[in-house]
């Protein structure tokens, strides 16, 4: 679930078909006069990327100023019958940070925390702790160790899919390899930063992390179809698509494109991508375990940027601390306080087995657009959501 970091090339290339005939559409746009012209312009673009990158199915959903356009591409499962629907549930991966993130950001304007607080002030067991902010955890510039990245885990995840992952493991999992770098000396993108902040919000809160989600984000917003399930469960609400993935999760973790050969194979759809819809997200808790919709995740990402959440001072912050991960790139994405930047848009992406998205807001033209596939990555190891807002952004 490296979402982010595999997600910085959108920005640079943003500004400057699948097995199920990812060009059938369903569930179609909205009827207004702007929306037809911008379905005009994208459905062509979309169905495009779609086969590019053999997508078995998608949403995309655009909110405008003048009009609003969604519309659901391809099948729920690959060479079935079984049209994706605008309304279906996806799992949407690393979009949970910012939900996890504007909790943290909730309870420092309550007072009940601080940025500067050192972790160890809520977990003396993290080493090094005294020298590590919460604000340092929030932006990826911690350095502690990503679990993900640890093959153990990924095995895991190939031969034991329904595993109930414990919170307390993963941070275990992460606290057990040496920290990429000194605290605030770089920027890498870990798990274990917010699974961390997650069980310091139930610390201070005495809830589930679950429970604090609807009670502080999803009711205040209408966020009807958005949970974070509990970690016993691999289930996803009706309906939904199921999930797929080129390869497996080891075969994978260091580089997600398929070898040639494969590759080839799946152009000509010799091969098929695995079905792994049915894979416990408690591996990835506060990190990347939330469902939604196009429609809650439109509803949420702009408050999330333009303000809704929190008080105007800490919005300010958050948007303020937006800076670039590769100081020596100025078109590298930019990441803050569990918060990213993509060229224009403001938000986040997500990306795990069976699923990637994409949500983004753009505060200076007005725009919202979500994405939405049943596919993680491409044969060529392309992030299938990312691209494809790659390709709409400029459009809008």
């Amino acid at each position: 679930m490296a979402g982010l970091a595999v997600a910085l090339a959108l920005v640079a290339s943003a500004c400057g078909g699948g097995s199920g005939d990812p060009a059938s559409t369903a569930g179609g746009p909205s009827p207004t006069a702007p929306a037809s012209d911008l379905a005009t312009r994208l459905r062509p673009v979309v169905t495009a990327a779609m086969a590019d990158l053999s997508v078995p199915g998608a949403v995309v959903l655009v909110r405008t100023p003048t009009g609003e356009y969604r519309e659901a591409f391809g099948t729920r499962r690959v060479r079935a019958d079984d049209p994706v629907q605008v309304g279906d549930y996806f799992r949407v991966g690393s979009n949970t940070k910012t939900m996890t993130g504007t909790v943290v950001l909730q309870l420092v304007q309550e007072g009940r925390i601080a940025l500067s607080d050192p972790v160890s002030k809520f977990r003396p067991d993290v080493p090094g702790g005294a020298g590590i902010t919460i604000e340092q955890m929030l932006d990826m510039r911690s350095g502690l160790f990503n679990y993900t990245e640890l093959e153990s885990v990924n095995r895991t995840l190939d031969e034991d899919p329904t595993k109930a992952w414990r919170p307390e493991e993963l941070v275990a999992l992460g606290l057990s390899r040496p920290p990429y770098f000194p605290p605030g000396q770089g920027f890498h993108y870990s798990n274990t930063n917010t699974v961390l902040l997650g069980l310091i919000v139930e610390q201070l809160t005495g809830k589930q992390l679950g429970t604090v989600f609807q009670q502080r984000i999803f009711t205040p917003l209408g966020l009807r179809n958005t949970l974070l399930p509990a970690i016993t469960s691999n289930d996803i609400p009706d309906t939904h698509p199921q999930g797929y993935l080129f390869g497996t999760n080891v075969s994978t973790m260091t580089d997600p494109a398929l070898p040639p050969d494969q590759q080839a194979a799946a152009r000509n759809r010799t091969l098929q991508p695995n079905d792994v819809t049915d894979l416990n997200p408690s591996w990835a808790w506060a990190a990347g375990a939330a469902i939604s919709t196009a429609e809650d995740l439109a509803t949420y990402v702009k408050p999330l940027v333009t303000g809704g959440l929190l008080d105007a001072t800490v919005q300010k912050q958050r948007l303020d601390s937006l800076a670039p991960t590769d100081p020596a790139d100025p078109n590298s994405a930019s990441y803050g306080l569990a918060l990213a930047r993509f060229g224009p848009m403001i938000g986040h992406d997500g990306a795990l087995p069976g699923y990637q998205s994409f949500m983004g807001y753009d505060p200076a033209a007005g725009n919202t657009l979500i994405v939405l596939t049943n596919l993680q990555n491409a044969p060529d190891g392309t992030q299938a959501a990312n691209d494809i807002a790659r390709r709409v952004i400029p459009l809008l």
